[in-house]
């Protein structure tokens, strides 16, 4: 079983081999990083490792995005001691709503929605998602804080595969993740598949 005692060097993370890979075909996402939230320890480190590079103190609010993203987004938040901003997919809130439509990584179109007025103008609001691979949903995000006057105070999440899209991310915001580019893991998440789906076990991944 992988512990934190087995960690590697910051291209290499202990709690990677925990995420599983997709078995219900192309209409998922082709892994799953949840196992490594079921893991106290895994979970924990990799709000270490995130927050080490984010500055408190450039950031208001931090937004996650419907619906992985709330997992993040909360535990960042209450690291960094900022409030937290649910980004949703439409027709979820029960309140008065800015909207905005993106594709998602599947190419369908959706629209998501943010509450109206979630800030004042001005206010500097951090993106987080579990994983960015077309850069479609994130689009969509920074569509709804520009529509609130707001500014994007930079991009958190698990890994951005790499594309034009997303290249031109890292290039405008102060982009976080935890597989880090140029390495041999994010070589892996560009090509959709990861070494460590070859010994895979669930059970790694149970709290103890």
């Amino acid at each position: 079983m992988t512990t934190p005692q087995d960690k590697g060097p910051r291209d290499n993370r202990w709690y990677f081999p925990l995420m599983a890979p997709n078995t219900k075909g192309e209409k998922f996402a082709w892994l799953d990083p949840t196992s490594i939230y079921i893991n106290g320890a895994a979970f924990s480190d990799l709000l270490d490792d995130l927050c080490a590079e984010l500055d408190s103190k450039s950031i208001d609010v931090v937004a996650g995005l419907d619906a992985m993203g709330f997992v993040l987004g909360a535990g960042i938040a209450t690291r960094l001691g900022r409030g937290f901003l649910p980004i949703r997919k439409a027709g979820k809130l029960c309140v008065d709503t800015d909207s905005s439509s993106y594709k998602n990584y599947s190419g369908r179109q959706q629209d998501m929605e943010m509450r109206l007025p979630a800030f004042a103008a001005g206010t500097r609001v951090l993106l987080v998602d579990q994983w960015v691979e077309t850069g479609g949903t994130m689009h969509g995000a920074v569509q709804l804080v520009e529509q609130q006057q707001g500014t994007v105070a930079g991009m958190v999440a698990i890994v951005m595969e790499e594309n034009d899209q997303t290249n031109s991310y890292r290039e405008k915001y102060h982009c976080v993740t935890a597989i880090l580019p140029g390495t041999e893991l994010q070589r892996q998440c560009n090509a959709q598949y990861l070494e460590s789906f070859k010994t895979y076990d669930p059970t790694h991944a149970f709290p103890l």
